[in-house]
This record gives structure tokens, sequence and C-alpha cells, in this order.
């Protein structure tokens, strides 16, 4: 790409990755390649059992994808190894960035990680400073930090309204896992 931003999907409503994911084939779809980092999640998502198939096409990949994490944080509190494997996964976004491989990188989840001291200012800092300016790069996630708000080009809040979960509807298969 000529000319690429810094685009950041936040908010309290259910739709972040999932935009995320829904730009990922977009991209894939006009011959861009695409790096996606997800920070905390350590699940196979249903949506990464789909697009791991663009994973193994011909010799040289259009799409990896890599999970910094040992799953979510519901029924406990990060500890040292939620840390290390965050650490490892800023490390390989920052090598994904710079590495003039993709045209996207998608870091998903990365602002939660930040809320929670997994990730730093300082970390935030280096992403946004080593990414070249024909790398798209996308950061998701609750609570995105005001030091990114600030340097984004584009900022979409997903805001809730309503949400089936509130009569009790758990995650489903295929819909939101």
């Amino acid at each position: 790409m000529e000319k690429a931003y810094v685009q950041v999907y936040t908010g309290d409503g259910k739709g972040k990755t999932t935009a995320a994911i829904g730009l990922c084939v977009r991209a894939l779809g006009a011959g861009l390649s695409v790096y996606i980092g997800q920070f905390i999640k350590g699940m196979r998502y249903s949506e990464i059992q789909a697009l791991e198939k663009f994973q193994s096409m011909g010799s040289d990949p259009v799409l990896k994808i890599e999970q910094y994490g040992r799953g979510c944080f519901i029924y406990r509190d990060p500890g040292p190894e939620d840390q290390a494997a965050a650490t490892l996964g800023v490390g390989k976004a920052l090598l994904a960035v710079k590495s003039g491989k993709y045209d996207l990188v998608i870091l998903d989840e990365i602002n939660v990680a930040h809320k929670i001291g997994l990730v730093t200012d300082a970390d935030l800092d280096i992403l946004l400073a080593a990414r070249p300016e024909t790398v798209e790069l996308v950061l998701t996630g609750r609570y995105a930090p005001p030091l990114l708000l600030a340097r984004a080009d584009l900022v979409t809040e997903m805001r809730p309204i309503r949400h089936y979960y509130e009569i009790g509807v758990q995650a489903r298969d295929g819909i939101e896992r």
C-alpha cells in the first residue's frame, strides 16, 4: 500500500474482533498479506479455524496467525505466565510490523492486555513508531488507552444497546466463538 493508517476498534459492544477479521478477509481478497496477533486469547475460535486455511496456501503464506495468551481472565487474575506470553507477543508483533512481509497487521485484544498491565504505554509507543507508512495497523479491545486514541487515524467505538447475554444466552459456536 502506498499509504496506510492506524485503526482502533474499541468499546463495550460486541464486534471488535469480528470487524478486524472482516477487514482481514477483505485484505486477503485484494491480494494483501495479513498478520494477526491475538493477545490474551488461547482458544482456537471458529474464525481462526476458518482463516487457518489461508496459512497453508502456496509456499509463501499470505496470512499468519499467532496467539499470545492462555485464555481470558474471567475467573482468575493474570500471572507471570500471562506476562511472559504478552511480552513475547509484543516482540513478535514488532517483528511483524517491521518485517515488510505484511500489508495489514491486526493486534487483537491488545487494548485489554494494556488495561490489565500486560502491555505498557512504552510497548504501544514502540509499535506505533516502528510501523512503516505502508503497513495498516489495527488494534482491538475494550479500554483503548488515551495515547492510542490520540495517535490513531480511525477510531471506532462499539457501543452496546441490547445484547442477548443479558437474558442468559451463552456464547454460541460460529456466532460469538
